[in-house]
C-alpha cells in the first residue's frame, strides 16, 4: 500500500431531520448491511428516548457525548533497534472523532438487553454526564499514553 498519496476526504452531507453532519457519520458508522433507513430510524428513535429522560435537546447531548469521549492522546507502536515501543502521540481531529463514535457505538452494543435506540440513549446520556463504557475506553487510552511517556522521543 502507497503511503504518499491520501485520497481526498468525502463531504458528507448534514442529517435531514436535525441538519447535523455528525449525526450523519454516527449514521454511517452504525449501518449494517448497507440499512440505512434502519440506522436512521434507530437513531431518531434513540433521541426521543433521551429528550424525554435527559428534558434537553438530544443533539447537544449527542455533541456533549462526542467531546467528552474524544481522545487527545494514544499510543502507537514503534520498532527501535530489534524492540517495539509505544509512542504516545497526538491524534489528528478527524481520527479523534472516528474514534470517539466508533467507542461510542462499540460500547452501546455492549450494553445488556434492551433496544438498540435504549442502549443508545442510555449511552449517549452516560458520556454526556461523563460515566459510561466510551469515557473509560478513552480514560485507558490516555492512561496508556501517560505511562509510556518516557518513549515520546521516538515520535516520528
Amino acid at each position: 500500500m502507497s503511503r504518499r498519496l491520501r485520497p481526498p476526504k468525502r463531504e458528507v452531507e448534514p442529517d435531514v431531520k436535525y441538519n447535523n453532519v455528525h449525526l450523519t457519520m454516527f449514521v454511517n458508522r452504525m449501518m449494517r448491511g448497507g440499512k440505512k433507513s434502519t440506522a436512521c430510524r434507530v437513531i431518531y428513535d434513540a433521541f426521543d428516548l433521551v429528550e424525554e429522560r435527559a428534558k434537553r435537546d438530544p443533539v447537544e447531548v449527542f455533541e456533549q457525548a462526542l467531546r467528552n469521549v474524544t481522545p487527545v492522546l494514544e499510543v502507537k507502536p514503534r520498532r527501535v533497534g530489534g524492540s517495539t515501543y509505544q509512542v504516545p502521540v497526538e491524534v489528528e481531529p478527524q481520527r479523534a472523532l472516528s474514534l470517539a463514535m466508533r467507542w461510542l457505538l462499540a460500547s452501546a452494543r455492549g450494553r445488556g438487553g434492551r433496544s438498540m435506540a435504549e442502549k443508545l440513549a442510555a449511552e449517549f446520556m452516560d458520556a454526556a454526564t461523563g460515566q459510561g463504557n466510551a469515557i473509560k475506553k478513552k480514560e485507558d487510552t490516555h492512561r496508556m499514553a501517560e505511562a509510556n511517556r518516557a518513549f515520546a522521543s521516538y515520535r516520528w
